[in-house]
């Protein structure tokens, strides 16, 4: 663990700075409403974003649409490749929002890296597979990117037991764990309100930092596995609460879910991956294993500072 150390402190120096706030994207959502054939009218909203929309996006409507203010005609109905410029600055991703003149909904999720989608004058979604893989995947790397409270206890497991065989399996029972309560939540089948879920989640945080900082044999410490798995299932609800906030196309739901779920993946293991990488290019640095133990205390004093305002907000009426 000794030679660890140093790396993991460094990664923490690199989040700390960031504002304290956990698995909050900012995301924008267009309501578009069909009035008439080839008529509609739109309107921007910020999710979890209180400020002015500003124009820091940029709508491209599809050729043969005509746009005014909150208002668009469309000689040849809606189809054709609908773009959203300006995605990756303030806004993570841009949430579509279609009701046809049916009654009928269709969501779309464009990213920075997926800025335009096929429309096809209709509700039928004729979207492949592929196109809403690619988009989620990339909104779930960006979202445990942006989890400081779900990396943080990623890096905390990493103190607590090393890089030695006990962390694959370790990561392994995290990940299962997060993977099943985030699938129950998102189908509806697992339902509880975010403030407590986001106290235990800081709470978690708060105990392996604590375990990590002694070498007693503790549970944490003999059996770090199953401590990972039952804090695991309450992350997977934050990681839901996120998705929630997102949406989910009906039509799609299992390949949205599984690919938010891979790319939540993705982001955790590239984390895990950069640490080992730089753990052994800095193996003949043992002077900064001295850094271990201020940055766990950096670590606890923010999963402190997150444990008392997160009890807070559930006490709170």
């Amino acid at each position: 663990m000794s030679r660890a150390a140093w790396v993991l402190a460094l990664l923490l120096l690199a989040w700390l700075p960031r504002p304290a706030v956990a698995h909050e994207m900012s995301m924008a959502e267009m309501q578009l409403r069909e009035q008439a054939p080839g008529k509609f009218i739109w309107q921007w909203s910020a999710v979890n974003d209180k400020r002015p929309m500003g124009n820091d996006l940029r709508l491209v409507w599809p050729e043969g649409c005509i746009s005014e203010p909150n208002a668009l005609r469309c000689s040849n109905g809606l189809r054709g490749r609908l773009a959203v410029e300006g995605l990756g600055d303030r806004y993570s991703a841009a949430i579509i929002r279609i009701t046809w003149l049916d009654g009928q909904t269709r969501v779309h999720t464009l990213t920075a890296r997926q800025q335009q989608v096929q429309l096809f004058g209709t509700a039928d979604d004729d979207r492949g597979v592929g196109e809403i893989a690619s988009a989620y995947v990339v909104l779930g790397v960006e979202h445990i990117l942006g989890g400081f409270d779900h990396l943080m206890f990623v890096i905390a497991l990493l103190f607590l037991v090393g890089f030695n065989k006990r962390l694959v399996l370790t990561i392994t029972a995290f990940t299962a764990a997060h993977s099943l309560t985030l699938a129950s939540s998102a189908l509806g089948w697992l339902t509880l309100r975010g403030p407590p879920v986001e106290a235990t989640i800081a709470l978690s945080i708060l105990l392996v930092v604590g375990e990590a900082m002694h070498a007693r044999p503790t549970l944490a410490r003999r059996w770090p596995a199953l401590v990972a798995f039952l804090f695991g299932l309450v992350h997977g609800l934050g990681f839901a609460g996120a998705l929630n906030d997102i949406g989910l196309p009906q039509q799609h739901l299992p390949v949205a879910l599984l690919s938010f779920n891979v790319g939540v993946e993705l982001g955790q293991l590239a984390v895990v991956v950069l640490a080992f990488l730089l753990w052994k290019v800095g193996a003949r640095l043992p002077s900064l294993q001295r850094m271990r133990v201020p940055a766990l205390y950096a670590m606890g004093s923010v999963a402190a500072f997150w444990s008392i305002e997160r009890v807070l907000a559930v006490l709170s009426p």
